[in-house]
């Protein structure tokens, strides 16, 4: 039997019955066909500036409790190979079971989330100014690592500013090496 439910869509781990799992709220995520699935939210989070989502969040699902068994081996098997399968019967609406509970969801919107882990840096601008200057390709991890460095340079403008008594962050706030 499986132990494997889906893999994630961005670290590619697997992620097995009755686990807990994220997806994303935009619709071309959940498609029937192609139906993004992550193992963290860190794995969501890295997807999102990727796809260039504008405003999405993260659900939190729950995996099924587990695999459903094919139909080939649950057929009698009859002379060393399987019966056909038997007739469907039409389910009835009272015959199908009511559902117990709604399902748990969790959501988590970008202005809840913590701030200081968001992309400030538009990944499209990015990704071209790179490729037209190097013909090279930009990775995710390049987009946090400059966010990174924006955040650092912003801070220490503000203190610039607010030494200088002003409450408005000017160009000559950020030192230059």
């Amino acid at each position: 039997m499986a132990e494997q439910w889906k893999s994630c869509g961005s670290c590619k781990k697997p992620i097995g019955y009755n686990q807990d799992y994220w997806v994303c709220s935009v619709s071309s995520c959940n498609r029937a066909r192609y139906k993004l699935v992550f193992c963290k939210l860190s794995c969501w989070d890295a997807h999102v500036p990727l796809m260039n989502h504008r405003s999405a969040w993260a659900e939190e699902r729950r995996s099924p409790a587990a695999p459903e068994p094919s139909a080939a081996s649950t057929l009698p098997r009859i002379g060393g190979r399987t019966s056909a399968l038997p007739p469907r019967r039409p389910l009835s609406r009272s015959s199908a079971p009511a559902p117990s509970s709604s399902p748990r969801r969790r959501i988590i919107r970008p202005q809840e989330a913590d701030e200081d882990k968001e992309i400030l840096i538009v990944a499209s601008r990015l990704k071209k100014y790179v490729k037209e200057r190097s013909d090279m390709s930009t990775s995710a991890d390049a987009l946090e690592a400059l966010s990174d460095i924006v955040r650092r340079e912003c801070r220490l403008a503000i203190q610039e500013a607010k030494a200088d008594g002003r409450r408005t962050v000017k160009g000559r706030d950020f030192r230059k090496k």
